[in-house]
């Protein structure tokens, strides 16, 4: 018998998450786990619930989707995120995609869609549903904005803190610091600390913060 795909639902819309959860427990090979109303109660019981595939609103009272997506990343990088919205602009499928999300699903897909998405991303592959897929063509010039968290690490290492200082400081590994670094110097076109300080400067993203440079 196939492994089946464990799945949770996350969306503060009660009919929502059980209607999509009512979908899902009639394919054979996806198990859902349970369906949760917010990030911060994903980010609780993620040990507990360890899922392959969260299905992930954005806009949620406390924790949003964002935010919950790029904490559960950094504890479990193997989650799949699938966000589950009703906005189909650029800016929200790119913003999602560049916290980490493996996929995009309009809340108005048809049935078999979302369980094609889930599919997709357990083989490794992104999904951008109908509606969704032109908004990830990169305009000429425009760099890959940087997460709220790669911001944070940024701001962190432009005051000359050491990887090790900075996973101190946030509550994360070195490793998941290490990666941070990596993705904010791709993103930026950076190779170097000092190149990441002088970008921090030009920015204003050292202002307000007390340090002299």
């Amino acid at each position: 018998m196939t492994e089946r795909t464990r799945v949770v639902v996350v969306d503060d819309h009660p009919m929502v998450a059980e209607g999509i959860e009512a979908i899902l427990e009639g394919y054979d090979d996806i198990e859902v786990l349970a369906t949760l109303s917010d990030g911060r109660q994903m980010i609780d019981r993620l040990d507990e619930l360890s899922p392959d595939v969260i299905l992930m609103d954005l806009n949620m009272p406390g924790l949003n989707g964002l935010s919950a997506t790029e904490m559960i990343l950094e504890r479990k990088p193997k989650t799949r995120i699938l966000v589950l919205s009703m906005h189909d602009t650029p800016e929200y499928v790119s913003t999602a995609m560049s916290h980490g999300a493996r996929g995009y699903v309009l809340k108005d897909v048809p049935t078999e869609e979302i369980k094609r998405a889930i599919d997709a991303v357990m083989t490794g592959d992104t999904y951008l549903c109908t509606g969704a897929e032109g908004a990830l063509s990169p305009a000429a010039g425009v760099r890959e904005q940087l997460t709220t968290r790669e911001q944070t690490v940024l701001l962190q290492l432009a005051q000359g803190k050491s990887n090790k200082e900075v996973a101190q400081s946030l509550d994360i590994s070195v490793r998941t610091v290490e990666t941070h670094r990596k993705n904010i110097k791709r993103k930026l076109g950076i190779s170097s600390t000092a190149g990441l300080t002088r970008y921090a400067l030009e920015h204003g993203v050292l202002q307000g913060t007390g340090v002299n440079v």
